[in-house]
């Protein structure tokens, strides 16, 4: 199946290429830079929302499950750009909410009309505690309670992220068909594929019990921090639904034409792995794995890494297809979080584990996180938490992340002919694709060749993992037995002992050719070694 070693690349449609000069991109301009994304050598590409919506959240709150946004173009733009994907050979997958809709949606506007209208139940509504308080102590991933109170009506409504975005009842079968008839829609026009938001979240307690307190948060840290999720998150009945959202893939799906789903789930892998499904009821193609993120943001060593991935090798079931991320819309930079040496090096490895690796756009160009002055922020999330703590929330938000691709030295950095809905970094005159394509040493000819070495090794793409044995600060590994990859995490030379090999790259993109009993790591460097 395509998907088993597709490397997927996502596209933050605000912030890859605006067409109109409105300063915002668009559907459009995705459409034009296709091209580059074919030469780059990937193989999908995740557009984040674009649907109709009040952009609360800058598309998180869906209005229209059905439509584009006017300020991303038409669903005449959307399809000639999913033609002209499917023409250069890239599939497309499309990001899907079905946690939450916006409070414009008009199955909310109905919802919160009279407690007696007949999609009432298409959301979560309680009456309030005997204080008149919310229902209970759960709290918001963007803060504050994650009740809001509806004087109409006299009920609270709950919404895990913003009170603009209420949550869906999925224990209501007519909201389970009104969500699948919209991914069907989607699937008629020929999209290859969904990233499903915040998949574990879509079921909560039947009961509505309160949290356990957390015993270690501390004031002043994050609100959803306080509680050990036990009712918010990750019960069985979701598992079902997913169970049930692959059901509605495989009706479209054909020999050479197979729908897929990534299910965005942060979760312990011990959690993460039921939402494979089983061999006979199958569920999520590809549950994300964020742990080389999240366990490795802050414990960069080849020690940990070499853990992480160990662990999941060993949890995965036998026919379940592994995948890797390195980053996203909500997340630090690769490059700002290890460094740009190090960003080289874990490109080495992303693209040589098993499975089907996801990058983020500019990733291989090295971008960082941009500096957002307070005046030009746009996050709703650290919006959100300067209103609910006083302050200018508790981080800089996830706008640093979500600057402008960064094409050539010139004004906005070939983004836009206007001034950008977020900041160009201001490194984009010397790090944009012009100059790095230029540039046989670059991070963009890294990628391009690490690739292309992928896609050339059938070890790479199918061959199993095995550790191998290194020193400390080197983590090495054989791909189907025939291909060694060692990385060196540490700013000293290492030597590993090695068969006769030839190297077929180097993260310095400047040696190839034979080695034979020892091979000998510079500084920061990773080596791809086909052995004999």
């Amino acid at each position: 199946m395509w998907w088993q070693t597709a490397v997927i690349y996502q596209v933050y449609p605000r912030s890859f290429q605006d067409s109109n000069g409105d300063g915002v991109g668009d559907l459009e301009g995705v459409r034009r830079r296709l091209g580059y994304l074919r030469d780059l050598g990937v193989d999908a590409v995740w557009l984040s929302p674009f649907y109709k919506s009040p952009m609360k959240d800058f598309g998180y709150d869906v209005a229209d499950y059905c439509d584009v946004d006017p300020i991303f173009g038409t669903l005449a733009d959307f399809d000639r750009l999913l033609e002209e994907a499917h023409r250069l050979g890239l599939k497309v997958i499309i990001d899907f909410v079905p946690n939450h809709s916006s409070d414009q949606h008009p199955w909310f506007q109905e919802s919160r009309a009279s407690r007696d209208n007949p999609k009432r139940d298409w959301y979560v509504w309680r009456d309030p505690a005997p204080d008149g308080g919310p229902p209970n102590n759960w709290m918001a991933y963007f803060g504050g309670p994650a009740w809001t109170l509806d004087p109409r009506t006299g009920q609270y409504y709950l919404h895990q992220f913003l009170p603009e975005q209420p949550d869906l009842n999925w224990r209501n079968p007519e909201v389970r068909q009104a969500i699948y008839e919209a991914m069907r829609f989607w699937l008629r026009r020929g999209v290859d594929g969904f990233r499903v938001d915040v998949m574990w979240l879509l079921v909560e307690d039947e009961q509505f019990r309160d949290e356990p307190e957390n015993p270690l948060w501390k004031e002043g840290e994050w609100d959803r921090g306080r509680h050990v999720h036990i009712y918010m998150e990750d019960q069985p009945e979701t598992r079902e639904i997913v169970q049930e959202m692959r059901a509605v893939l495989d009706e479209f799906t054909a020999p050479g034409k197979e729908r897929m789903m990534v299910g965005e789930i942060y979760l312990p892998y011990d959690q993460l792995m039921p939402y494979y499904g089983t061999a006979e009821r199958p569920g999520c193609h590809l549950p994300f794995n964020f742990h080389l993120i999240f366990r490795g943001m802050n414990h960069w060593t080849a020690e940990n890494i070499r853990h992480i991935v160990e662990e999941y090798e060993a949890s995965l079931p036998g026919w379940a297809t592994p995948n890797w991320v390195l980053g996203n819309h909500d997340q630090h930079r690769l490059a700002t979080r290890i460094g740009h040496a190090q960003a080289r090096v874990a490109a080495m490895m992303l693209f040589s584990l098993r499975g089907s690796p996801t990058w983020y756009y500019g990733d291989e160009i090295g971008m960082v996180d941009g500096a957002i002055p307070p005046e030009k922020v746009q996050d709703p999330a650290a919006l959100r938490q300067k209103n609910v703590h006083g302050e200018h929330g508790l981080d800089p938000g996830r706008d640093p992340e979500r600057t402008p691709m960064q094409w050539t030295p010139h004004a906005h950095a070939g983004f836009s002919t206007t001034e950008p809905w977020l900041p160009v970094n201001a490194d984009y005159p010397e790090r944009n694709v012009e100059a790095q394509d230029a540039d046989s040493e670059s991070m963009l000819t890294l990628v391009r060749t690490l690739l292309v070495v992928r896609r050339e090794t059938p070890a790479l793409l199918e061959g199993n993992y095995q550790t191998y044995k290194s020193p400390e600060g080197v983590f090495a590994y054989l791909r189907g037995g025939e291909v060694l990859v060692a990385l060196n995490f540490t700013p000293e030379p290492k030597q590993l002992p090695v068969p006769a090999g030839e190297v077929l790259v180097s993260t310095h993109l400047d040696r190839y050719g034979a080695v034979e009993g020892v091979l000998e790591l510079r500084p920061n460097e990773g080596v791809i070694v086909k052995l004999k």
